[in-house]
């Protein structure tokens, strides 16, 4: 057994008798939490916008490098709350203030396992944005600090928290489908084939903080591609095309659908993983495919990751979703509801339910109630570094074009090439110790 393996498993275990025990500044169930907001881009608004709207939650604090997020979200809280956050640049600001209860992780991707652990290491609790990390080694580091300080760790896959995808995985855990042999998940959309184009390196904006954005990250030239901010802010950054900061489609939405698909196998993770695909369509200066097909070998099942954007043609005309497709019955899922259609000859009874719950509400509430309570959370960082590290491995698959055997009991790749990318060097002075 690898010394990861043992440390992992003896911090598991240490957990299980100390989860009731309670180590943060919360005093009982109608004490106000203080939450502060670490990252404040599209993502980071919108979790600052559900946790305001729980009970008892003060934001005396938001931090971000660009300017204009850092505005944003300092005037929301002044549009909603009885005084607006101070505004701060420096997240470690936030980290060495004892009057905060927890901290919400939204920063870019290759921040979140820094981030995450030393918030631990100051006793925070912390609410982490999917994908959990750039790496899978991340990950270990992170459930690792979670269970060492004694952590309520909530990830971002809010989907586990809609009370429709709670019952659609509770059917196929149950074998209402019957026997499930194939699982397919998809994301498909027609862009244009400019995308966003090939702006040269350039200074950085005077109101953005460029070294400590990139942080861990390998240094690099400022690209206007690279940040992304939309000016009129219609989309989501376009970080999360470059393998530097993100992993693309496969763990921007897939981990979304596959997080889903693990929930209902008892939280499984594949033993062999296969990946074809490439830029074949879109010309800008993007890193991630845009076309991508990914097989993962589970016990007893296949599961596929499909993307694509020269097409958006699919099935019942959804452009993402998830197809469990068994001996009774085939179930299609997304955030709008579920579809149980029956097979020829089954006594299983077609249904439709139809859902507005996209679970964010339910989630953040959650994770308040967890802090009091010292129990695990709906997306505990665990189930989450276990979905995030299913679709890295869809990636190193990409990337090495090998078939990749994985251990989940060690965790780790059975090839050394592949293994060898289930870490990386980060850019000092962002070490991660836990």
């Amino acid at each position: 057994m690898t010394t990861d393996r043992r440390n992992f498993l003896k911090a598991g275990t240490a957990a299980a008798f100390t989860t009731s025990l309670f180590t943060g500044n919360v005093k009982g169930a109608n004490d106000r939490l203080s939450v502060g907001f670490i990252g404040m881009g599209k993502m980071g608004r919108s979790n600052l916008n559900f946790a305001m709207k729980q009970e008892n939650v003060v934001v005396p604090a938001v931090c971000d490098v660009f300017e204009r997020n850092l505005k944003m979200a300092v005037d929301y809280t002044r549009a909603h709350a009885p005084q607006p956050a101070r505004a701060v640049k420096d997240f470690r600001e936030i980290l060495a203030d004892k009057s905060i209860d927890a901290v919400c992780i939204a920063t870019p991707d290759h921040w979140h396992a820094y981030m995450e652990v030393e918030a631990c290491k100051a006793g925070k609790d912390v609410y982490v944005e999917k994908p959990v990390s750039v790496t899978i080694d991340e990950g270990k580091k992170m459930v690792l600090a979670a269970r060492k300080y004694n952590r309520v760790v909530q990830a971002g896959t809010m989907q586990r928290s809609a009370v429709h995808f709670d019952k659609a995985a509770a059917m196929v855990r149950d074998g209402q489908l019957g026997q499930i042999t194939f699982v397919r998940t998809w994301n498909y959309s027609h862009a244009a084939p400019e995308g966003y184009g090939n702006p040269p390196d350039s200074e950085p904006p005077a109101t953005l903080d460029w070294n400590a954005w990139l942080g861990p990250a390998p240094y690099h030239a400022y690209n206007p591609n690279r940040f992304g901010v939309d000016p009129k802010d219609k989309y989501f950054s376009t970080f999360r095309w470059f393998f530097d900061y993100a992993g693309g489609m496969m763990t921007d939405w897939g981990v979304h659908w596959l997080d889903i698909v693990q929930l209902a196998f008892n939280e499984q993770m594949p033993k062999a993983v296969t990946a074809s695909g490439g830029k074949f369509y879109v010309k800008d200066n993007r890193e991630t495919p845009d076309t991508l097909q990914v097989t993962y070998e589970y016990p007893g099942f296949l599961a596929v990751y499909e993307n694509r954007e020269a097409n958006s043609q699919s099935m019942f005309e959804k452009g993402g979703g998830i197809l469990f497709c068994g001996t009774r019955g085939t179930m299609f899922l997304d955030r709008q509801g579920f579809k149980i259609i029956p097979e020829k000859g089954s006594d299983l009874k077609a249904e439709e339910v139809k859902s507005s719950d996209s679970g964010n509400a339910r989630h953040w509430a959650n994770f308040l109630e967890c802090i009091k309570t010292r129990q695990r959370p709906t997306s505990d960082i665990e189930k989450c570094f276990r979905s995030t590290s299913t679709c890295l491995l869809g990636n190193i698959a990409l990337q090495t074009r090998l078939h990749l055997d994985w251990d989940s009991q060690q965790l780790t790749i059975a090839q050394p090439e592949g293994r060898a990318r289930m870490s990386r060097e980060e850019r000092a002075p962002w070490k991660i110790e836990v």
